[in-house]
Formats: structure tokens, sequence, C-alpha cells
């Protein structure tokens, strides 16, 4: 007998994962840069250097990054919710609206970011509604922000008190 489960709730649950917020970035075959919010980020292997993350076929770039030979992961700073919200919903030029820089695979790094993480495409593996991409990292740089939070549909930060405090989340 097969349980049926319900999309929303699960998600609920899911969300119940307390999880940093990063954009990933690729560029499409014409040049164009394209970029997601995903909170679905893994550290996978420290020898070889592997991540992974997760875009959603509902994506309008998920071809790109379903068949890009390079990707960036930029792990945003607290402070950093507005351009979370630029690449979760702005429609328009997503990267005249953030300052970023180039890696030396001409993708984009999001400036003020917690950590970046450029990388080589390793695999590609579709699975269900998203694909599961493994990049091996080329080059990395951390600085001392910490990292933005997420948990239960918004944004959160720790305080230097070590205790989780909410930000309100905003909408674009």
């Amino acid at each position: 007998m097969t349980l049926q489960i319900n999309p929303q709730e699960l998600r609920s649950a899911f969300g119940s994962f307390l999880t940093g917020v990063t954009v990933v970035t690729a560029r499409r075959d014409d040049g164009a840069m394209v970029g997601f919010t995903a909170n679905s980020f893994t550290s996978v292997s420290i020898d070889p250097p592997l991540l992974l993350v997760c875009p959603g076929k509902f994506l309008s770039s998920y071809a790109t990054f379903a068949a890009c030979t390079h990707f960036a992961v930029n792990i945003l700073a607290q402070g950093q919710q507005d351009i979370a919200n630029i690449f979760a919903s702005y429609k328009g030029d997503r990267f005249a609206r953030v300052a970023h820089r180039l890696d030396r695979h001409e993708v984009a790094l999001i400036e003020g970011a917690a950590a970046h993480f450029s990388c080589t495409r390793v695999q590609a593996l579709p699975m269900g509604d998203h694909c599961i991409l493994i990049g091996r990292v080329d080059d990395f740089s951390q600085s001392n922000c910490a990292g933005l939070g997420y948990h239960a549909g918004q944004y959160f930060r720790i305080g230097f008190d070590g205790v989780a405090r909410q930000d309100v989340l905003e909408r674009t």
C-alpha cells in the first residue's frame, strides 16, 4: 500500500530543516548570465573537493544548469535577503541589480557573500522534479561574514549571543 503524501505538507516538513541561502550562477551558451536562489546546497567531499546543488526543473534556467560546464555557488551573508529575493523572484536582469565579479570561468560571484565556490561540473543527475548538480571546487573564497539562514519560509540570522533572530521577509 502506497502512502499518499500531501506536497504542501511535505514542503512544510522539509522547511523545518535550518539551512543557509545560496545563489547559484552559470552562463548560457549565448554568454548570458543566469542564477537562482537555493537552499539545496551540500558539501560532498573534501578529497576530491565536491559539492552539490539541486536546480528545479521549474526554473527558466534549468536547461543551462543541467548542461553547464562551470557554475558558482555563492553563500549569502546576513543582510543579503534582498539578493536572495532578486534571484528567487525578479524576472528582469538580476545581475544589473546585484554587485558581482567574474571568476576565471566567467561565472558571476556575488559581492559581499560569506563564501564563493567556483566549480566544474562533474555530473548532473535528473532526479524527480530537480537535478542533482555535482561540481568539483576549482577555487573558493571565504569572508568573515556570517551566513544568511532560512527556516520555515523565513530568513534568520544568528546574533552574537548565539541566539537565532528572525528577520522580516520582504518579497519583491
